[in-house]
């Protein structure tokens, strides 16, 4: 019953479906850095997140626009954008000195070879420690993007060792 002196609503963020508090508090207690993997409908986000009492502090952040720098043509959001952005960002977080970190997907449905284990899979490419299962990550072909309609004109795993020795 939604009335009556006793009710207490649920927290905004809860009832929209944004925040799952309980596995934010789990997180939160780790203490560690939290590599943060968003989608939209046209780009990929990855940040690197300390909590702090005032409010989280973003210590370093990429999106999948930023590959137009280095030369991406291709879709921002698909999975070889994922992974790159998960490399431009673990390069950052890098420079920072992050040297660990543990993966928040948020409320996103964790399946197999999905965009956002690609993301990581870039951040663990780039040198950071994130544990996270081998058997999630996308498959090679699938970061090449061989599986894609309009295939991505620069090989994706050079343009990985370009971000990562720092050429634009």
């Amino acid at each position: 019953m939604k009335q009556g002196p006793r009710y207490i609503p649920p927290f905004k963020r809860r009832r929209l479906g944004i925040t799952d508090y309980r596995k934010r508090k789990n997180l939160l207690k780790s203490r560690k850095v939290r590599a943060v993997v968003r989608r939209s409908l046209k780009y990929i986000t990855v940040q690197f997140i300390r909590y702090n009492e005032k409010g989280d502090e973003v210590l370093a952040s990429a999106t999948s626009k930023e590959l137009e720098k280095y030369g991406w043509d291709a879709s921002k959001d698909t999975t070889p954008a994922a992974y790159l952005t998960g490399v431009l960002a673990g390069k950052r977080a890098k420079e920072k000195g992050i040297e660990e970190c543990i993966a928040d997907i948020g409320r996103y449905t964790a399946s197999k070879g999905c965009r956002v284990f690609a993301a990581i899979k870039g951040i663990i490419d780039a040198g950071v420690h994130c544990p996270c299962s081998e058997e999630v990550f996308p498959s090679e072909d699938r970061i090449k993007g061989e599986h894609l309609e309009k295939k991505p004109k620069i090989d994706v795993f050079e343009l990985r060792d370009k971000i990562i020795g720092g050429e634009k």
